[in-house]
């Protein structure tokens, strides 16, 4: 299946073209993109991570798209809808998350909150989901703000440590936010 394309004001948001390996590459190898990660990437795992993306779609027709600036950056990072891994202590009805990643000089624009609310609404309406959720570190304030402008809400009681994570590391603690279908 092909990937539904969705556009905002500023966005496009898109299937993923070989062009946008190399600097998706460079943005997850980048320590400050990926402070609130285990660890920056490899050009091989970056390649990966693609390759599971693009299977996604193939499978849905969404997942996390390749997001680029109307009459700008041709691309900036991904937002978009992706499941969420078994392994990971939450529950949820639907099982999947949004997300987003985006190089730093996209920063501080609102494209993840834009281009997160275009992915919320074809979650909810073409897609049919019912709920949606969003998880990160406790120390990643600027995504826990995105998910509170996208209308998300925290219960604190759903917090949880972060499995893939050893006992004492400082992102193992993950903060869970969820929003349902108006």
């Amino acid at each position: 299946m092909d990937a539904t394309t969705l556009r905002t004001g500023r966005l496009i948001m898109r299937g993923w073209r070989a062009s946008d390996r190399a600097p998706f590459a460079a943005l997850n190898a980048d320590p400050v993109v990926m402070e609130h990660f285990l660890a920056p990437m490899t050009r091989a795992q970056s390649d990966a991570f693609v390759d599971r993306i693009e299977s996604r779609f193939e499978e849905n027709g969404f997942g996390l798209w390749a997001v680029e600036v109307i009459g700008g950056e041709e691309f900036i990072g991904f937002v978009g809808l992706n499941p969420v891994p078994e392994t990971l202590p939450i529950s949820s009805p639907d099982g999947y998350e949004i997300g987003w990643r985006l190089a730093r000089p996209a920063w501080g624009h609102g494209y993840a909150t834009e281009a997160a609310r275009a992915a919320l609404e074809h979650g909810f309406g073409a897609v049919g989901l019912d709920e949606i959720v969003s998880f990160t570190a406790t120390t990643n304030l600027p995504s826990q703000r995105v998910m509170q402008r996208i209308g998300m809400q925290r219960d604190p009681a759903e917090d949880f440590d972060h499995p893939a994570l050893p006992v004492g590391h400082p992102i193992r603690r993950h903060v869970l936010y969820r929003i349902r279908r108006p």
